[in-house]
């Protein structure tokens, strides 16, 4: 992709952590309601409140919400089966639904969040298993072979079919550890085949953690060959739980058990819900839990699954007091988070607010928590569904859109449809959860970080 193309595409191809980033410039305005901080020190070891709804165990999907979310998940990994390249097994980044994409990006994310895509749509019969197997072996013979690397950690954006680093992205911790879990998912899915096995085993080890701690505990969000290591940490909660336990889970190069305990955990409180959280999206509540296991389990601060669901739930009443500016909310209707809009690709959300908020919705935002508020979140989905017909499409919900403006987005974005059938397919039947976590570095990294069941 040469310069003009990608200065066209605008701040949409920013990182996510790029984007967040900035949050620096919204954080402490546009507070909404009672939404408040609660200082860490005070309030680290205080008792959670109940979640407003039970951990979600597969057993009460209803059949007509089973049904649906079929359907869902069935669009959802034509994504990543049709958006990958055959010579690389690399997956687009994003793909504009109502056009041929010729775009030559791809994303290691969403290569993470594909490679478990693959192993849900053998188990469920959407492909046969050898086409899951080959598909499979491809993708990890080319990243264990031709894919550049350093110290084991890949670059962020990719040339979908050579592998080369493309816009001088960054060697990126949080995106190799989301390809990595998709890579651990196959691993254990994939058991009886032996060169699965082996090339799963062969990139883990070769993860560098010690690296990228030598000097400090809390963890930098990348590498440049340019610069050197990035100058932010990833030092409050976010979805980086999945960096720190996949390192403490090595056994090659592990992280110091103290990194655990070195990141900041504020709580915030939200409508009588108080939960840890920062200055951010929704979605770093949902990602490392979508491989991660934290059902009825805690560390020395909380149970995470729990505080995901306040989370949520704090943030459906946010969206609904949003309604008297922006009435298209509403619980049929509601999710923000980081993703397109018709002025570019936006960081928004909250309690707090974040951003500009302008009514638009973002499917994911409740997607990617359904374990965690399944009922609310199912009613949302179907809404969408049935009565804005341009938001759904050959590969799920599109990314985002607009009702109060008439808006639609034409493209589908790979981690936002990732965590959306990931997410579905731990609510029907906890299969990533269950085969993740067969990984012995899953349970080390957990065990390493103090959690015990409950």
């Amino acid at each position: 992709m040469d310069e003009k193309e990608r200065n066209s595409l605008g701040d949409r191809d920013l990182s996510r952590r790029d984007l967040l980033l900035k949050l620096g410039g919204f954080g402490l305005c546009g507070i909404l309601g009672d939404a408040k901080i609660l200082l860490p020190a005070a309030a680290a070891q205080e008792k959670q409140q109940p979640a407003p709804q039970p951990p979600s165990d597969g057993a009460t999907v209803s059949p007509d919400d089973d049904k649906f979310l079929d359907e869902l998940e069935k669009r959802n990994f034509q994504f990543f089966w049709e958006q990958a390249s055959s010579q690389s097994g690399l997956i687009r980044d994003r793909s504009n639904v109502l056009a041929n994409d010729n775009s030559v990006v791809a994303s290691i994310a969403a290569t993470g969040f594909g490679l478990t895509a693959l192993s849900i749509a053998e188990k469920r019969g959407f492909i046969s298993p050898p086409e899951a197997r080959d598909r499979v072996l491809l993708t990890l013979r080319f990243l264990w072979k031709k894919m550049p690397t350093h110290r084991g950690f890949f670059y962020h954006f990719a040339d979908i079919n050579t592998g080369e680093r493309v816009w001088d992205s960054e060697v990126s911790s949080v995106d190799t550890a989301i390809l990595l879990c998709g890579i651990l998912t196959c691993r254990r899915h994939f058991e009886k085949h032996s060169e699965i096995s082996l090339l799963a085993y062969q990139i883990f080890n070769r993860v560098d953690w010690s690296w990228l701690s030598e000097d400090t505990s809390l963890l930098p969000h990348g590498w440049t060959p340019e610069g050197g290591f990035l100058p932010y940490r990833w030092d409050y909660y976010s979805e980086m739980m999945m960096i720190y336990l996949l390192g403490l889970g090595s056994l090659t190069h592990p992280l110091p058990m103290e990194a655990w305990n070195a990141w900041k955990r504020t709580k915030f409180e939200f409508d009588g819900s108080r939960y840890i959280g920062s200055f951010a999206p929704l979605f770093v509540h949902q990602y490392s839990q979508a491989w991660f296991d934290f059902r009825n389990k805690r560390d020395a601060y909380a149970d995470y699954f729990q505080n995901s669901t306040l989370a949520t739930d704090a943030h459906r009443h946010f969206c609904l007091e949003l309604a008297r500016q922006f009435p298209d909310y509403s619980d049929d209707l509601w999710g923000i988070s980081a993703s397109d809009s018709q002025q570019g690709y936006v960081i928004w959300g909250g309690p707090p607010m974040i951003g500009p908020i302008d009514g638009t919705v973002v499917p994911s935002a409740p997607a990617g928590s359904l374990p965690f508020l399944p009922q609310a979140v199912i009613r949302v989905l179907k809404n969408i569904k049935d009565h804005y017909e341009k938001a759904w499409s050959r590969y799920g919900f599109v990314n985002a859109f607009n009702p109060l403006k008439n808006w639609y987005d034409t493209d589908v974005v790979g981690i936002d449809t990732g965590i959306t059938m990931l997410m579905a397919e731990n609510y029907r039947s906890n299969f990533v959860w269950d085969t993740f976590m067969k990984n012995p570095e899953a349970q080390r990294g957990m065990d390493r970080a103090g959690f015990k069941k409950e």
